[in-house]
């Protein structure tokens, strides 16, 4: 990959999508769709806590061999790593961890449409913090794709029970959306003033690894590990394909088409974890779910074919 020096587009004069666009947003939607298989291997020996200090690590390993192999920039003045520290606390640390604590009362089908949410806040976040205007047909769009994944995983989440730990579990990740979508706030705000996206991201997931590293700490989790291979292979999918690589993609997405429309691949992933499980778990197709996936790729249009 390259840098992308390109501005930022403004969400009331949203451009076409180029042919490298569709390609960064295929890669992104890809690999967080198998994103969700991975993770079900990381959750047993280890705490969530400390196999998320191992992600992020390996995942600032291969960040910074990329950035010494391609001689990119990486010593920035002091002022700027508050905003290296914002971004590893929001977008590489603990919007995951609040969805492992989440996940243990809620619903994995709820936990795909909160998440799900994330365009519509970008939307929202960008016009509080940046000012940028909300294009309608963009917030439309987003709508749409948000009510799909909210009739796919209907039945599923009709049939649960919330109780008191449910609705804290529903809590976590509510706040690990907002934790996403105000690190996508703190990217584009290092876009604008200058700095390399390639670069941004490797000091975010080091300050994100410290941070996950001093939590586990406090809270006393010991550093053990699951040498089995499904936990060492979905480490690594995780770390490599799932951060590294579809991390570069997404913010490069996030600063050539804006916010609103980048974060519309939290709608899709869903489809795509969805069609991953029926070849690999059996999940059976109903009618709610096609309803869903009908009004997904409604919306998919209504954004990405926005000029």
């Amino acid at each position: 990959m390259t840098s992308i020096s390109a501005p930022v587009p403004t969400a009331s004069k949203p451009v076409g999508l180029a042919g490298f666009d569709y390609t960064l947003y295929a890669l992104v939607v890809f690999a967080w769709s198998t994103s969700w298989i991975a993770i079900k291997y990381q959750v047993g020996i280890v705490s969530a806590e400390v196999s998320l200090v191992y992600r992020f690590a390996l995942s600032a390993a291969c960040m910074w061999a990329w950035l010494v192999a391609t001689g990119r920039p990486w010593a920035f003045p002091l002022r700027h790593h508050a905003r290296f520290v914002i971004l590893g606390i929001l977008l590489f640390s603990s919007n995951f961890l609040a969805f492992y604590y989440g996940g243990k009362t809620v619903p994995s089908g709820l936990l795909a449409v909160v998440f799900s949410l994330a365009s519509v806040f970008n939307l929202v976040l960008g016009n509080l913090i940046f000012r940028t205007p909300i294009d309608r047909v963009t917030l439309i769009g987003a709508l749409t794709g948000f009510g799909g994944v909210l009739l796919m995983f209907w039945p599923q989440i009709s049939g649960a029970d919330f109780d008191h730990d449910a609705l804290i579990g529903l809590g976590f990740c509510v706040g690990g959306t907002l934790s996403f979508c105000l690190g996508n706030m703190a990217a584009a705000e290092s876009k604008r003033a200058g700095l390399d996206t390639f670069s941004v991201t490797a000091w975010g997931m080091i300050y994100g690894t410290l941070w996950l590293a001093l939590l586990a700490f406090i809270m006393g989790r010991p550093y053990t590990f699951d040498w089995s291979p499904a936990y060492v292979v979905g480490l690594g999918w995780l770390s490599i394909f799932s951060s590294v690589l579809a991390f570069a993609a997404y913010l490069t997405l996030l600063n050539r088409i804006g916010a609103g429309r980048a974060g519309y691949a939290t709608v899709m992933f869903p489809v795509f974890a969805l069609a991953i499980s029926t070849w690999v778990e059996g999940y059976q197709w109903t009618g709610w779910a096609i309803a869903g996936l009908a009004l997904v790729l409604a919306g998919n249009i209504f954004v990405l074919k926005r000029r």
